[in-house]
């Protein structure tokens, strides 16, 4: 066996023990823990940023798999009619890398929502967002990675971030409270339709 093929499984087999040894920590923490959790209820900590209330539980289901159920809500209207307005489910299945709560895990997700939203700053968005004024829904599918750290007996923090499609259909109106729709629209999407940095609390 020549060294360059011995330094290349050398390499191969540090990158798997650095991606396993993390994972076979926290999994003894949650032994030392007695029961595997099953129930977890969590906060997305960008969302909250964005003022929109947001709740999710965190299902488990298997020693591997877990169904995650997100629900994001934002009422609010800002001065000069700014709006995000919207109510979005994304349910998703995940499977995990070690064991559910622990560590890497991939995601397939759903979502939909209802959304009223106007005069979005540009930048991050376009200037066609912030002209005119979009009602209507949306819905969709993804993919998606994340990784859960645990931080003490009952709490963790959890990144992910996923990309999808989505299909959305809405009216379009000029960028004031009261006026006539111009129009109808649909647009299909693909690109980031997940992302993530939740608190989550273990219920057991």
């Amino acid at each position: 066996m020549n060294r360059t093929l011995m330094r290349r499984i050398q390499k191969s087999l540090i990158l798997l023990v650095g991606i396993l040894v993390p994972c076979g920590v926290q999994g003894q923490d949650n032994a030392g823990r007695g029961k595997r959790p099953v129930i977890a209820l969590k906060t997305n900590l960008l969302h909250d940023a964005t003022a929109t209330f947001n709740l999710g539980a965190e299902f488990g289901l298997g020693r591997k798999t877990t169904l995650d159920l997100p629900v994001d809500y934002n009422p609010w209207t800002f001065s000069g009619n700014k709006k995000w307005k919207h109510l979005l489910v994304q349910p998703e299945l995940r499977f995990w890398t070690c064991e559910a709560f622990n560590g890497h895990f991939f995601g397939l997700h759903a979502h939909y929502a209802l959304y009223n939203v106007s005069r979005l700053p540009d930048p991050p968005f376009s200037s066609y967002l912030n002209t005119h004024r979009f009602e209507g829904w949306l819905a969709g599918a993804g993919i998606s990675y994340g990784y859960h750290w645990i931080l003490a007996r009952r709490w963790s923090l959890e990144a992910n971030i996923g990309v999808g499609y989505a299909y959305l259909l809405y009216d379009k109106y000029p960028c004031v409270k009261c006026g006539d729709k111009i129009g109808r629209e649909k647009k299909n999407y693909l690109g980031p339709t997940r992302a993530g940095i939740s608190l989550i609390y273990m219920i057991k």
